[in-house]
């Protein structure tokens, strides 16, 4: 019983001696990184902007709605600055008057999605805090 059990013993060791990897090589990938530059959207240094303010009813969180309504704001052609406040369900806008309109601004926020209604829409000086 003893000699079955030094036999076992060694296969054991034999095994995982021959079975462990003596010198990992970690592997190696390569990744490819493509960089977006904002060379399609291009503001006009001499247009007039206009700053709006509206109430955006219908968001329920903040990143999936506040955020998302917010970067398709920012993303529109014409528009120099979109922010989109959860807490206050507060939407602050900077926008090149002859490219967007308060209408076009509405438009925007209800495509992203059937749920968000926009409401008391007024252009301001400056953006309240």
């Amino acid at each position: 019983m003893k000699a079955t059990t030094h036999i076992i013993t060694v296969l054991v060791i034999v095994l995982s001696f021959f079975n462990c990897k003596q010198n990992a090589t970690p592997e190696i990938k390569v990744v490819e990184v493509t960089t977006i530059t904002e060379t399609s959207r291009t503001l006009d240094p001499n247009a007039a902007y206009a700053k709006a303010e509206f109430t955006i009813s219908g968001m329920v969180c903040e990143i999936g709605c506040a955020k998302t309504i917010e970067k398709k704001l920012a993303n529109m052609e014409g528009v120099k600055f979109a922010t989109v406040d959860f807490d206050k369900k507060l939407a602050m806008v900077e926008y090149d008057e002859a490219r967007v309109t308060p209408t076009t601004l509405e438009e925007t926020v209800t495509k992203v999605g059937k749920a968000y209604k926009v409401s008391d829409m007024k252009t301001v000086d400056a953006f309240s805090e």
